[in-house]
């Protein structure tokens, strides 16, 4: 009598254990009629465009429809590829010298565009949140380097918070 072939049964490799996501850390301001510099406020975790890219992208995408060009300025970012793939949608990755600093253009298919200000991956958390706070408020008229400095009028803050907007 010949006996089955014994197959022998490995134990299940253990499973990796999933890092749980970090929020993304983008704030756009409310739709409305387009006013002042910037459409929100980004603050990346690093400087590696091309990592950072595809989970930002979601956000606009969302207001714009599928994005096809990213601009930015070379001295913000490592060395970036021409391109990459966001959900199966090619990227246009567009570096320039004379692209305003601290700000990067989202821009879809159909032309429409979002200027977010670019919050520095070293930022301190606190100027970080302040910026893009007071970035994506849906009046907010500041320049970029405003925004950056953490200086906001104590008036402002304090009419801001009195209707509820802070």
């Amino acid at each position: 009598m010949t006996s089955a072939p014994h197959l022998f049964h490995a134990p299940p490799a253990p499973r990796a254990s999933v890092q749980p996501r970090c929020p993304l850390r983008v704030r756009l301001r409310p739709k409305a009629p387009t006013t002042g510099h910037v459409d929100g406020a980004w603050w990346p975790r690093t400087r590696d465009l091309a990592a950072e890219l595809p989970a930002l992208l979601a956000v606009p995408a969302v207001r714009l429809g599928d994005i096809s060009r990213v601009s930015y300025n070379l001295t913000e970012w490592d060395t970036a590829p021409r391109h990459i793939a966001v959900e199966g949608v090619r990227v246009h990755l567009d570096g320039f010298w004379s692209r305003p600093e601290h700000t990067v253009a989202v821009v879809a298919g159909n032309r429409r565009r979002l200027v977010l200000l670019l919050v520095p991956p070293d930022c301190d958390p606190f100027t970080a949140h302040q910026a893009m706070l007071h970035a994506a408020h849906r009046q907010n008229t500041d320049t970029v380097e405003k925004l950056l400095s953490g200086r906001r009028p104590a008036v402002d803050v304090i009419q801001q918070t009195a209707r509820g907007n802070p």
